[in-house]
């Protein structure tokens, strides 16, 4: 065998939040790490932090307190995530990933103990755990339906102001539209996209005009909610400047995916994780694996054919679900896509959907994924883990309908957590 080109003490395949948060822990207890996969997922996330807001998905149960929602899910659903890994190390992890963030100018809040609740884009009201400081003024401007003027800009497709404000009108009656052209755009018509107008409002002039254009319409407003827009690096400072040009509030409404959030927290990663011994291999995915047994693995990465072999002791295996190609389903079964691992699913094909499409109950097919022991390893039919250093993390693992859970993005780096923590105990330990 040729010398490997690359040699490290762990491997990261995946980059959304879950492969984010591995490498950030890694490089925090100085595990030498290379981190490899496609970027595109990361704007899937919306940037909000759900902890776990609904059980039993079939009875739309919400809990106002994550953590009692947590403690439900465990008891209830013993191979579930969240039954590995105690509160306090969870909360460590959260700890640490949005301490990381903040220094990125990307900041969060929240209420302890408690989820909080805001509007979407369409129009519903989402509980969710830790909020982006921009989207935070939302709020407080829900709990106390504060007269709210919702602004959207001409030939932004995305997002409707009226349609926010026709859904809630009920629930919020004090909730007003408006439709404006883009800042600095001289009122040019055609379509244009969120990311566009964000990095136009990065200029302080941009956010002057934008001011300007909605000051006349503030009378007996409260608050200010628009798109996801404010600038993509140091959101906060537009944030407080366009406060400070119109003299309340203003907060930013989640959107449908693809999201300026998950761009966002792409940029902020990029720009601000310089970890001493990180190895970061963008846009390559891992091409092909073969265990050396105690020795670890040799990859093969690159993007249609090898370019770089890597030799390493152990792995995190972060690579989502279908979007992000962690599995793929053939005409009878659902596979794991780099170890061939066994993936828990229905007996056949049938078993994957429900006939209702919107069956209370969800599809059998979201909680298909990789079975994994208390360190996070993969497990076989036996019980016992299929290598002892791959570990597993994120929404890859079995048992876990986060979306109707509402755990996404607080599972995949409570999870990361457990797997670095793991890897560093079994294979560090000397």
């Amino acid at each position: 065998m040729h010398n490997p080109d690359i040699e490290c003490e762990l491997m990261i395949i995946g980059w959304g939040i879950s492969g984010m948060a591995s490498a950030l822990f890694a490089a925090n207890r100085g595990i030498s790490t290379v981190q490899t996969g496609m970027t595109g997922e990361i704007i899937f996330a919306s940037g909000l932090i759900d902890l776990m807001g609904v059980h039993p998905v079939q009875n739309k149960k919400t809990w106002n307190d994550p953590w009692a929602a947590i403690r439900a899910v465990s008891k209830d659903i013993p191979a579930h995530p969240y039954a590995r890994i105690q509160k306090q190390q969870i909360q460590k992890a959260l700890d640490e990933f949005t301490s990381f963030f903040g220094d990125a100018g990307f900041y969060y809040c929240g209420q302890k103990n408690r989820n909080s609740r805001l509007i979407t884009s369409a129009g519903t009201i989402k509980q969710t755990y830790l909020v982006p400081q921009t989207m935070w003024n939302g709020v407080s401007a829900l709990e106390e339906k504060a007269p709210c003027l919702i602004v959207d800009f001409h030939g932004l497709k995305d997002f409707s102001a009226r349609q926010i404000v026709s859904v809630l009108k009920n629930k919020w009656p004090s909730l007003q539209h408006l439709r404006i052209s883009i800042p600095g755009t001289g009122g040019k018509k055609g379509e244009v996209y969120s990311e566009n107008i964000a990095r136009s409002l990065e200029l302080p002039s941009n956010r002057e005009k934008l001011a300007e254009t909605i000051r006349p319409y503030l009378k007996s407003i409260k608050a200010v909610g628009m798109p996801p827009v404010l600038g993509m690096q140091r959101t906060d400072q537009a944030l407080s400047h366009l406060k400070e040009l119109i003299g309340i509030p203003v907060f930013e409404i989640p959107t449908m995916p693809p999201s300026i959030t998950g761009l966002r927290l792409r940029e902020a990663f990029e720009e601000h994780f310089h970890g001493d011994g990180i190895r970061t291999l963008h846009q390559k995915k891992v091409l092909g694996s073969r265990s050396l047994a105690e020795d670890g693995f040799i990859f093969d990465v690159g993007t249609w054919e090898k370019e770089i072999t890597v030799k390493a002791k152990g792995a995190i295996l972060a690579s989502g679900r279908f979007i992000g190609k962690g599995l793929t389903a053939d005409r009878k079964h659902i596979r794991e896509t780099i170890f061939d691992l066994p993936v828990f699913q229905p007996e056949n094909r049938s078993g994957w959907h429900d006939k209702d499409f919107f069956s209370k109950n969800g599809h059998e097919i979201n909680r298909a994924g990789i079975e994994i022991d208390d360190d996070f390893r993969p497990i076989g039919p036996s019980g016992k883990p299929v290598y002892q250093n791959l570990f597993a993390a994120g929404s890859i693992l079995a048992h876990n309908d986060w979306k109707r859970m509402k755990c996404g993005s607080g599972l995949a780096i409570a999870t990361a957590y457990g797997a670095v923590n793991s890897f560093k105990k079994h294979l560090l330990k000397n």
